[in-house]
């Protein structure tokens, strides 16, 4: 057990850590989420060093980061670059002052500034509740899930620090003295980067493969098939199974393939459960399919999550739609003339 899962399993935050080849871990705390921290990298190259994925806006955040570049033997001003795995607000949330603290570059995919950009120009509430009018969910529902998701919403669309570099998939990341490779991995979002260091044998992960939770699969509101680009990404980094994984979350691990097997099949149990589901309510929505499947903890008792599960169940559905296992008849469900279940 290494020092990372030692202090996940003690809930505690893991220490900062240099790792191989020159690269150092900094967890930067999430206040008041179950995931608890961001496990960002510092790499060094010849002429200061990248920070992958800086972590959430806070103050203690930030503390956090900057201790971790003092471990390192570094501060601010000797960051050249950052690079973002994706978007999501406890990855980049702290682009923009490290940016503005040091000179650095971003970098990103260019389908995740796309997706930043749009959603930074939406209305929060209102991006939000016609993308649930679209799933189906119910006017009071969605009532309710905007008054338990509150601040979320808006630290969701909250402006973030705009790329400078476009990383594409099999691109080298510009730091001088290191073959830091961008691999495309959508799914989680639609520009997810996992990053392959071949001299280090490591690949940083971000959340496409987590050591213990699956990271949530949802309908985004591009729309798209993001679970069936998961499943294509999960076969991409089983090739790296030599490697030791970097994730965004929890712990560094080994065995990069047999953990992305255990996912897909999560999720093609999770399509099983949904067609038996379908099957056994007649013509159900997505809201009701997704209260009637198996989660953490009871339907009622979800809170603020509940927009993850329905984006979830979305993006099963798609996928099962696409495939032909499932047929939408305006805001219903049936089975497909692929699924075995037709009557």
């Amino acid at each position: 057990m290494n020092l990372q899962q030692a202090a996940w399993r003690a809930k505690t935050l893991p220490p900062v850590e240099k790792l191989a080849g020159g690269m150092v871990s900094v967890p930067v705390p999430i206040p008041d989420n179950p995931l608890r921290y961001t496990l960002c990298y510092l790499i060094p190259g010849d002429d200061g060093l990248v920070v992958v994925d800086p972590g959430w806006d806070s103050d203690l955040g930030w503390d956090a980061l900057t201790s971790g570049l003092a471990e390192a033997g570094a501060t601010a001003a000797d960051v050249t670059g950052v690079v973002l795995t994706h978007v999501h607000p406890d990855h980049h949330g702290l682009t923009g002052r490290l940016r503005d603290a040091s000179g650095a570059w971003v970098a990103m995919h260019p389908a995740e500034q796309a997706t930043m950009l749009r959603d930074q120009d939406a209305e929060p509430s209102a991006a939000l509740t016609g993308w649930l009018r679209e799933l189906h969910v119910p006017a009071e529902e969605i009532d309710r899930l905007l008054a338990r998701w509150g601040k979320a919403v808006h630290s969701h669309f909250a402006p973030l620090a705009d790329a400078d570099v476009m990383l594409e998939d099999g691109d080298f990341v510009p730091l001088a003295g290191r073959r830091l490779r961008a691999i495309w991995t959508p799914g989680h979002t639609p520009g997810h980067l996992c990053l392959f260091d071949a001299d280090a044998q490591v690949l940083l992960t971000g959340d496409h493969v987590l050591p213990r939770i699956s990271p949530n699969i949802g309908l985004q509101l591009s729309g798209g098939d993001p679970l069936g680009r998961y499943l294509e990404s999960l076969e991409k980094v089983a090739a790296y199974d030599a490697c030791e994984a970097l994730p965004g979350h929890e712990y560094r691990f080994r065995g990069i393939a047999a953990r992305a097997a255990e996912l897909d099949g999560h999720h093609r149990e999770r399509c099983r459960e949904i067609l038996a589901t379908v099957d056994r309510l007649g013509a159900p929505t997505i809201w009701q399919v997704a209260s009637e499947l198996t989660w953490s903890r009871p339907w009622d008792q979800i809170g603020p999550m509940l927009v993850g599960a329905v984006a979830e169940t979305a993006a099963h559905v798609e996928l099962l739609v696409r495939s032909g296992d499932l047929v939408r008849e305006g805001e219903r469900l049936r089975a497909g003339a692929l699924s075995g279940l037709g009557h």
